[in-house]
């Protein structure tokens, strides 16, 4: 493979000299650089001693013939685009030269436009199997301390650097940012990067339950403590004694809860519900958010006391628009996933397909990205995945477009036009985001609930798309708050 930022370098084989000559030509013109060779022997010395990125091979060679050349060549780089080129073009040499795994057949005589053209296909295919070894290499030499969180950006250095400096101590961490953004991965980092490593990580999804439940989950509760506890039950912080105890969106954490979850921070103690023995642990705690505690604390919904104790060392994720360079590691990471969980043969994501990616703002994160990628694998019928196997939202034209100012017919209040707009806008970002509020709360960046407040002011009832092809649709159930699929 030529080194990044030199011109291609394609290999001719071909023992006739006019034929060498004219290829040279062609492809000199082009700005690559060539490398000829009248013998398969010649040939196989090149390929093993210069950076080659293409082959063109004559089928009719002496001694050594070009299929059994094709063959050596695989040995030496599996990757290495062959094509094949004879004057004695049929059926029955094409399929046995593209079974031992030649990238393409070139007939003789040939137009100069349809060689160019197999040319840059397979510098292409050359450049794009390079990089995807490139990115594996990067992903397995980063995985065992960092396992599942991709990037290579200088936004994620920083948080890098700022988890292995602060996962051997002792002290909280607070992780913050936006929904999909990868904090469970983040916080999974502290515990596989500390002393803790080889003890338990505990995740409690602390928005699901009930402040009772809750409670019970966390410290366990003794027999009779409530109506249905039979027997006494040890919680969620004795199993993670000596480990690491993790809050997922620890804003929904009630008030009552709260008191006593900061006992255990302060005093590293606790007491089951409905007992009176106090109970020693040694659980550190690492608490996740999407929500301002701060204006929590403010508004009475979050003890202050909790919040700076919580917020003693902060590990932001930045949104995946924040920090684009990751896309082609990250859609790389999870088409390798899909691929493996699916049984699929190797697949390319195509230049065209990334670049859609790259464009779009990604207002649900990483998560986002992966359902994507996950829905492009499952859909594909063939190694490569294009633009056609990226959904319609997830292009820069599905953008919604903030409606033109125009002047206001006479008598229209400044008040009225605001409104107006206020709702033009909403209506079009709810169309952009598909009907799901929460999606096009983080598209006008406002709070679900700010939204809300906002579409019934408006009386506007979004209406949701229709699923896509292979798309789940899981939705709330009214039996006991359950998840069912549709």
């Amino acid at each position: 493979m030529s080194a990044p930022g030199t011109a291609a370098s394609i290999l001719v084989v071909d023992d006739e000299e006019i034929m060498r000559e004219i290829l040279e030509t062609l492809l000199t013109r082009e700005g690559y650089r060539v490398h000829l060779a009248t013998t398969a022997e010649q040939g196989l010395d090149l390929v093993r001693s210069v950076p080659v990125d293409a082959v063109l091979l004559d089928v009719m060679l002496p001694g050594m013939d070009g299929l059994g050349l094709l063959d050596e060549i695989r040995k030496a780089d599996e990757d290495l685009p062959v094509m094949m080129v004879t004057a004695f073009a049929s059926v029955e040499s094409a399929i046995a030269a593209m079974k031992r795994g030649a990238f393409d057949y070139i007939s003789k005589p040939f137009k100069n436009d349809e060689v160019l053209g197999v040319v840059r296909n397979a510098v292409e295919r050359r450049r794009l199997m390079a990089e995807n070894t490139a990115l594996r290499q990067h992903l397995q030499a980063q995985a065992p301390r960092f396992a599942g969180i991709i990037g290579r950006s200088s936004r994620m250095r920083q948080v890098f650097n700022l988890v292995i400096q602060a996962a051997p101590s002792r002290a909280t961490i607070l992780v913050t940012g936006e929904s999909g953004t990868g904090k469970e991965l983040a916080a999974r980092a502290v515990h596989l990067n500390s002393p803790r490593a080889g003890r338990a990580f505990v995740t409690v999804n602390s928005g699901n339950l009930p402040s009772d439940l809750l409670e019970s989950t966390l410290f366990g509760h003794v027999k009779g403590a409530f109506t249905g506890a039979v027997y006494p039950k040890k919680g969620l912080c004795d199993l993670a004694d000596k480990g690491t105890i993790f809050f997922d969106e620890i804003g929904n954490v009630p008030l009552e809860t709260q008191a006593k979850l900061l006992r255990v921070m302060q005093e590293r103690e606790f007491m089951r519900l409905g007992g009176t023995e106090t109970i020693k642990v040694d659980v550190r705690i690492v608490a996740a958010t999407n929500c301002d505690l701060k204006r929590m604390v403010d508004e009475g919904r979050f003890r202050e006391d909790l919040y700076y104790r919580l917020h003693v060392i902060n590990v932001y994720l930045p949104p995946l628009r924040e920090r684009k360079d990751d896309i082609p590691l990250l859609a790389q990471h999870f088409l390798e996933k899909y691929r493996e969980e699916n049984q699929r043969g190797p697949m390319e994501l195509e230049p065209a397909a990334l670049d859609q990616l790259m464009a779009y703002d990604w207002p649900g994160n990483v998560r986002e990205l992966e359902n994507v990628i996950e829905r492009a694998v499952v859909l594909a019928t063939g190694s490569r995945i294009g633009t056609d196997l990226i959904p319609d939202h997830v292009h820069p034209a599905a953008a919604f477009e903030i409606p033109q100012f125009v002047v206001p017919p006479e008598g229209l209040s400044l008040k009225d036009a605001v409104m107006n707009l206020e709702r033009r806008l909403i209506e079009t970002t709810l169309e952009a985001a598909g009907g799901v509020q929460k999606r096009a709360a983080e598209m006008l960046r406002v709070k679900p609930t700010t939204l809300n407040e906002m579409m019934k002011r408006h009386d506007i009832r979004p209406k949701r798309r229709p699923p896509e092809p292979g798309e789940v649709v899981v939705r709330p159930s009214r039996l006991g708050g359950a998840l069912v699929r549709e």
